[in-house]
């Protein structure tokens, strides 16, 4: 029995992906920009970090009105058990984008969700392979720009890029993108009892995206 109540929610980033992304959980939402110092610790695990990261930013948050939880979430691109930020020059850009050619990687999502009386914090991973786009790709890619905001210089929903060959087991195209919303939903309704916003349908509409939780294969 649910006891908590959602008005609406907080939403510790200025990330545009997750400003589209999180009023798809049917719910009023403000965004919030915090600081937090995002330096990784000496010998500090990816999982570790985005964990610790997305709790910062939820506990940055200040006066939360009753009945508003306050979400939060930080995405690293990990290969070879390093992270990769988001490139801070073409060249920077082009050696990631070259590193993950072809081959697999991690993103994991950090994500915290508190109340005035609780913090909720878990981590998502999703393994991603990426196709063997060429260098010309990668050049066009730097010239439109898309790499410089985005971690490991790539985003999933790329129209032109298409760097993203397929997903691993139990994959989540959200997660990729930054914002992992089934999870995020299951937490709130397990508090509050909030009905399900038919998620599935809303990454079909944005990304052409046919979770295989929701939609049986073809055939």
């Amino acid at each position: 029995m649910t006891t908590a109540t959602v008005q609406g929610l907080i939403l510790a980033s200025t990330s545009p992906r997750r400003r589209a992304m999180a009023p798809w959980l049917g719910l009023p939402v403000v965004v919030r920009a915090v600081q937090v110092d995002e330096r990784p610790q000496p010998g500090e695990a990816p999982r570790d970090y985005v964990r610790r990261m997305a709790a910062a930013k939820a506990a940055a948050v200040e006066d939360v009105p009753q009945g508003w939880w306050v979400l939060a979430a930080d995405t690293a691109v990990v290969t070879d058990g390093r992270i990769l930020g988001k490139p801070r020059d073409p060249d920077e850009a082009r050696r990631m984008l070259q590193t993950l050619r072809g081959r697999g990687h991690w993103v994991f999502t950090g994500i915290a969700l508190r109340s005035q009386e609780v913090l909720m914090t878990d981590v998502v991973p999703t393994l991603v392979f990426m196709r063997a786009y060429r260098d010309e790709e990668i050049e066009a890619s730097i010239q439109r720009g898309t790499p410089f905001d985005k971690a490991g210089g790539y985003a999933i929903q790329d129209p032109h890029l298409k760097p993203v060959a397929r997903l691993g087991p139990e994959p989540c195209y959200a997660n990729v993108v930054g914002l992992p919303l089934c999870r995020v939903w299951r937490w709130l309704h397990r508090a509050t009892g909030l009905p399900f916003p038919q998620l599935h349908t809303r990454c079909h509409e944005a990304w052409g995206y046919r979770c295989p939780f929701f939609f049986p294969p073809k055939g």
